[in-house]
């Protein structure tokens, strides 16, 4: 029985931040810039060396598989009479997974009711990490709500490249989701394709 307590993903998650916010700030994008500013060096940053993109994407794709290797399933590796030896694994915690999913979304919905308040505006589509809004504009700025004094709302959505802010993700036309639906019978959540190559960003 272990006594000992504290916040287990910490350190692992710590080092894969400082990662990412390291090399996007080689990329040029850094924690102190302002919106339009953050959005102008986003766009830049893909037009970079393919290697500093790739080590961006695998920084990324390490979070993602990592969450995801706390319930780890067969896929037909073992035969469904033999244990399944991941299950003895002390890293095996589907417990940890579901409570960091279940804290992602809790923020997320938080910044949901924080945005609808500021600026009554509510999305028309929500991804696992994505979200459509509708906006009178093509840029972010056009719908995320700011104060007088031009800083965001506390508590709504935030663009910028820390972990828990939101990236642009991409912007279409009202044409183009009604085609998506014809295409797609009406069956699918166009935050899934709304990314484009016009824009940067990943993420929210």
């Amino acid at each position: 029985m272990r006594t000992d307590t504290g916040r287990y993903l910490d350190p692992w998650y710590k080092r894969l931040r400082d990662a990412y916010v390291a090399m996007m700030a080689d990329l040029g994008v850094t924690t102190a810039m302002g919106g339009r500013e953050f959005l102008e060096a986003m766009a830049r940053s893909k037009q970079v060396d393919p290697t500093m993109a790739l080590l961006v994407g695998t920084i990324k794709a390490t979070a993602k598989g990592g969450i995801g290797k706390l319930r780890q399933r067969s896929r037909g590796q073992v035969p469904y009479y033999e244990p399944w030896p991941t299950l003895s694994r002390e890293t095996w915690r589907p417990d940890i997974r579901a409570a960091v999913l279940a804290s992602q979304r809790i923020g997320l919905h938080r910044k949901l009711m924080k945005t609808a308040a500021a600026a009554e505006l509510y999305p028309v589509a929500i991804g696992t990490d994505a979200l459509v809004c509708p906006s009178p504009g093509p840029s972010p700025l056009d719908v995320l709500p700011h104060t007088p004094e031009g800083k965001p709302v506390h508590g709504t959505f935030r663009l910028g490249v820390s972990p828990g802010m939101v990236k642009h993700q991409g912007t279409q036309t009202v044409l183009w989701a009604e085609a998506q639906f014809e295409e797609h019978s009406g069956v699918f959540n166009v935050s899934n394709l709304i990314k484009n190559d016009s824009t940067a960003g990943e993420g929210e």
